[in-house]
């Protein structure tokens, strides 16, 4: 299961024991916002893109949306999502529990800056009922990312 796969790599740091598994469905930022009880901007969303026959995951805030003139200008390609049927294969975790813990050899991860407002976010755990709430530092250090970017619209003031 992929929740096994972020609990073993959220291990690293004995973190593992804070991944929250729910009750309820997790798998959009709506529903878990709701069953976190937080606001839906703070939900950490990792979203799947292939760029040049790679898989990428850019991790954003629950309220962001990927603006296509920024990602055009750091990827250098128009934005194109991987298919449903290609997320778990290619990234390593199912739709509704994509997230930047334990992912499949080769994924390259970005973090967005519409994260950076805020003290915690929460990312999922590789299962559609899974979430964890880390610092943006604690992000930082569990995540194997390239680079912070810039590429989302929507969330600033």
């Amino acid at each position: 299961m992929a929740i096994e796969k972020a609990r073993n790599h959220l291990g690293q740091w004995h973190v593992e024991h804070k991944i929250q598994e729910l009750e309820e469905s997790s798998a959009t930022v709506e529903l878990a916002a709701l069953a976190l009880g937080c606001e839906p901007a703070r939900i950490a969303k990792s979203l799947s893109f292939l760029v040049n026959d790679r898989a990428i995951l850019i991790v954003a805030a629950g309220d962001a949306k990927i603006d296509n003139a920024k990602y055009k200008a750091v990827f250098g390609t128009k934005a194109k999502m991987l298919g449903k049927d290609n997320v778990e294969a290619m990234i390593g975790h199912d739709v509704g529990g994509v997230c930047p813990f334990g992912v499949n050899e080769g994924v390259v991860i970005y973090l967005d800056e519409s994260l950076k407002r805020f003290t915690t976010v929460f990312p999922a755990c590789g299962s559609s009922n899974s979430a964890i709430e880390v610092t943006i530092s604690e992000l930082e250090t569990y995540t194997p990312y390239e680079e912070w970017i810039d590429v989302c619209k929507g969330w600033k003031d």
